[in-house]
């Protein structure tokens, strides 16, 4: 496979067909998004970027989401947490409300680099029931892709714990939000059937 560039990532944010404005925005975090995600990769042994670029093609294709804003924040919506150094860089060049969003999507040990904590978790979730309606659903399309993705990954236990959580935390969360908007209606759809599917596919 050849290496993503700068064109591949404008090509799936769409943003060839935005305003002009918006496309030097989205050149900007495409270029950063090269940058942030350099160097990383999944537990399956896959380029970071390949995940963030799938949750915004599954926001364009699946739920119909165009707001170019939404689509940038769904292609660094992990870049805190893999690179919390790049936070000033973010900043510098997205500015400060931009990257104050992707602080309230990145849990907080990621953050501060440090080991996860006992009361991390129970943070983690309120930062995510408090995010206002387009960030939960890029944090829920983020979700959905990684359960998507469980396939692909070697670590059993980890998908055990993954689907326990979106059991008793994401799913009602996910459908408390379906009120809010189409777009989350249609994710909590989404989620619950790809929840179903791979709930059964895990069972001892």
């Amino acid at each position: 496979m050849n290496p993503i560039d700068l064109d591949h990532v404008l090509t799936v944010l769409g943003a060839p067909s935005w305003g002009t404005d918006e496309q030097s925005r989205a050149r900007i975090a495409g270029a950063l998004s090269l940058t942030v995600y350099d160097g990383h990769t999944r537990d399956q042994g896959t380029p970071y970027l390949e995940h963030p670029l799938a949750v915004v093609t599954l926001l364009r294709a699946e739920i119909g989401v165009s707001h170019p804003e939404t689509l940038l924040l769904a292609l660094l919506h992990d870049a805190l947490e893999v690179a919390p150094e790049s936070e000033l860089l973010l900043v510098q060049h997205l500015d400060a409300l931009f990257t104050g969003r992707l602080r309230a999507m990145t849990a907080d040990h990621r953050i501060e680099q440090r080991p996860k904590a006992a009361d991390d978790e129970t943070r983690w979730r309120f930062k995510q029931a408090t995010l206002p309606p387009e960030d939960l659903l890029v944090r829920l399309a983020d979700r959905l892709h990684n359960l998507r993705d469980l396939v692909a990954s070697p670590n059993i236990d980890r998908r055990r714990r993954f689907l326990q959580s979106l059991g008793d935390f994401y799913l009602p969360l996910a459908g408390a939000a379906c009120g809010l908007s189409p777009h989350l209606e249609t994710m909590h759809t989404l989620l619950h059937a790809e929840y179903v599917q791979h709930q059964q596919e895990v069972r001892p």
